[in-house]
């Protein structure tokens, strides 16, 4: 039975084997704790067929949650690592039926989010994982997680340029955030340059907006690094688990318990 964090029925064993009502929430892969917060705060959720819109409610086993109506039940994590191929879309299912990431994806009973997304053209490292909290750290610019991309753009890239880069463009109206930038050999013969870029933000089509904003159009991208996560020999389309010993190393990079 769901109680109140010190109320009379919340004795010491009972709260031994029950967790809060937004902690359960993200647990179950629905989002982060943050924002299952919300959902408390705004009559979204349901515990035993009543609406429960304070945040200091706690759950167990036997309790029932709903969100928006659909059962909320704790699944196990599963944290994947796929190396994105070109010409697929970064979605399990897409309405215009363009090949998605679901055909490199294990089927694994739960339903799996990418961390960040790769455009169609891109290609390179994508975490897919159902632990929503650890998902919403790694993408918040709070966190500062590192994302490594190695683009190949038109031109030579000039002291200028790259000084641009490294200091923030604007970007739809807004400047980007300091960047590590380094510029690799121009190639005349195909008239482009290699960059490699590690960012600590995320925006849409990023480090492509950004070449366009000095000049330099990103003709090939690839990300080749999340935090301490490598492709290393990883085939495109390959994908693999993360170890233990990674997860935890995750989790405590964006100050979660493991």
């Amino acid at each position: 039975m769901a109680v109140a964090a010190g109320s009379p029925g919340a004795t010491a064993s009972s709260l031994r084997q029950m967790e809060r009502l937004h902690k359960f929430i993200a647990s179950a892969g629905v989002c982060s704790r943050r924002a299952a917060e919300d959902l408390i705060r705004t009559g979204r959720v349901e515990v035993n067929g009543e609406m429960v819109s304070e945040l200091g409610v706690k759950v167990g086993e036997e309790d029932e949650v709903r969100v928006d109506g659909e059962i909320v039940r704790p699944q196990r994590k599963h944290y994947i690592l796929l190396n994105k191929p070109k010409g697929v879309v970064t979605t399990m299912r897409d309405p215009q039926n363009r090949p998605t990431i679901l055909r490199y994806v294990p089927e694994l009973g739960v339903t799996l989010k990418p961390v960040g997304r790769l455009d169609m053209d891109s290609e390179g490292l994508l975490l897919l994982t159902n632990d929503g909290e650890l998902a919403a750290r790694l993408t918040h610019p709070r966190y500062g997680v590192e994302k490594e991309y190695v683009a190949v753009v038109r031109g030579e890239v000039g002291d200028k340029a790259l000084a641009r880069l490294q200091k923030g463009v604007f970007v739809d109206g807004s400047k980007t955030a300091p960047a590590k930038v380094e510029a690799g050999r121009y190639d005349p013969k195909r008239g482009t340059s290699r960059l490699t870029l590690v960012l600590h933000e995320g925006r849409n089509r990023q480090v492509r907006l950004m070449g366009e904003a000095v000049g330099h159009p990103v003709v090939d991208l690839r990300r080749t690094r999340i935090a301490f996560l490598r492709l290393r020999d990883l085939p495109p389309g390959g994908c693999r688990a993360l170890s233990k010993t990674e997860i935890a190393s995750l989790r405590r990079l964006v100050g979660l318990e493991s």
